[in-house]
């Protein structure tokens, strides 16, 4: 079922019943051209408010309403904002202030006093802007008249933003075993981070996995194999290891299944009862929607599963990274993004193979992965941090490259990209605003769309090159 986002059309008693009907008519209009031209969400003409009491109302039929994300609020005529101040403080979902107009060009021939009063958002709109900006609201703005692409983009822009945060309110993250040893930046408050994010993040034994583990039968691990197989290029002939990932894949999707986890993580250090640490498990999963962070990062794990659902529908990929080593050439400095496994398909440029090979940490057998090169074009790497006195974005803008030369012995996924403006600059900012290692990268997304994900979420964000 889609989710809805409001169309509003603010105005007031004074104008009669005719200006009153005929905004309505043109409100009608406009939701139902946006709404054909809508991707993702469902875009519904609310109605035309006029008082304080119909405002009140509409906060809170749009509150309690679980399908809606949303609303986009438009003053077609002069709507006096200070009968908007209870409705604002009562709302508490997204919203877009559109400032568009009717009409795109002035009928000079005719225009009169009529037209006039009707067609009032050029300074309606400024009215409703002050009192947003005095409630000190984090709403979003869309400027131009709304037929136009750049403005359509932006509030679908916004409608998939609503839709993340939607799902943020609603995430469960599940940890088999703590954050690595002695690591400071996969640290975090879970309790302020699910006040300020939904997120309910809770540890699960990793015994309790491998219990899970072993209730999968024989004939589904050998199906999902047959699978792998047909989808992927098999370059290993150590099967075993192959099928003892689709065990995990199995049991993690039985897991979260029962649990309603969207997110998860683990770490090499607490794998008591698994033969391998889930690796090609881990990068299937992440292709359905699951979130993960290596070494018990929660931040990160959250963070791209929302990141994710934010992404659904735009071309690109968007998953969990970490920067790993450099090419320091003067002047063409690149960054080797990968992990020891867990590098996400949506990545893969080159059809994966699936490889199996010692992972040298963990004290575990060697587990299977699924080893490619990584994808071409603009993007951003995203990083959420703790900072102690409350959690920061921080955006570093990207270009994911072709890697220079062939790598035939890493036995892992990668990509590589160059740090914008340049790598000296992007990378003493990154260091200096206390950017983590671990990110999720994206090319289906980009900087305004994290910094409108950040205001939804009312934290700070800070955007790089």
């Amino acid at each position: 079922m889609k989710k809805t986002v409001y169309f509003v059309t603010g105005s007031q008693d004074l104008y009669g019943a005719e200006t009153l009907r005929q905004a309505d008519k043109n409100s009608l209009e406009m939701t139902e051209f946006i709404n054909a031209k809508s991707p993702r969400v469902k875009i519904e003409y609310y109605g035309t408010v006029k008082n304080s009491e119909q405002i009140f109302k509409m906060a809170r039929e749009v509150n309690f309403d679980e399908n809606t994300v949303g609303i986009i609020v438009w003053c077609h005529t002069f709507s006096p904002a200070k009968m908007w101040i209870r409705g604002l403080k009562e709302l508490n979902k997204p919203m877009l202030h559109l400032h568009t107009q009717f009409n795109e060009k002035l009928p000079y021939d005719t225009i009169d006093m009529d037209f006039m009063n009707l067609n009032q958002s050029a300074h309606g709109d400024r009215e409703f802007g002050h009192i947003c900006a005095r409630l000190k609201l984090n709403n979003e703005i869309a400027v131009g008249f709304y037929k136009n692409e750049s403005v359509l983009k932006r509030i679908f822009d916004f409608a998939a933003a609503a839709e993340a945060f939607d799902f943020s309110n609603n995430l469960k993250i599940a940890r088999f075993g703590d954050n690595m040893r002695e690591v400071a930046v996969t640290e975090g408050d879970k309790v302020e981070a699910q006040i300020k994010f939904g997120w309910q993040t809770n540890t699960y034994g990793i015994g309790g996995l491998a219990e899970e583990i072993a209730k999968v039968g024989e004939s589904d691990a050998i199906a999902l194999t047959a699978e792998y197989a047909r989808l992927y290029e098999m370059k290993t002939k150590d099967l075993e290891s192959v099928k003892e990932q689709a065990k995990y894949e199995i049991a993690l999707k039985r897991f979260f299944e029962r649990i309603g986890a969207g997110a998860f993580t683990d770490t090499f250090e607490d794998l008591y009862g698994l033969k391998q640490l889930p690796g090609l498990a881990t990068q299937r999963l992440m292709a359905s929607g699951i979130g993960f962070g290596a070494e018990g990062d929660w931040k990160t794990a959250a963070l791209g599963a929302v990141m994710m659902k934010m992404a659904e529908g735009k071309s690109g990929g968007t998953g969990f990274m970490e920067d790993y080593t450099y090419d320091l050439t003067e002047n063409d400095e690149l960054v080797l993004g990968a992990h020891m496994l867990e590098v996400p398909l949506a990545f893969a440029d080159t059809k994966p193979k699936i490889e199996v090979h010692t992972l040298g940490i963990g004290g575990k057998a060697a587990p299977a992965r699924l080893v490619f090169d990584g994808i071409r074009g603009k993007g951003i790497a995203v990083s959420l941090v703790d900072m102690g006195v409350g959690f920061k974005l921080i955006v570093a803008c990207i270009e994911l490259v072709k890697q220079p030369k062939p790598m035939q012995k890493l036995p892992v996924a990668r990509i590589m990209w160059k740090i914008l403006p340049n790598h000296a600059d992007g990378a003493r900012e990154w260091i200096r605003e206390g950017g983590a290692h671990h990110t999720v990268v994206s090319t289906a997304l980009n900087a305004d769309d994290m910094k409108m994900l950040a205001a939804m979420w009312d934290i700070p964000c800070v955007v790089i090159g």
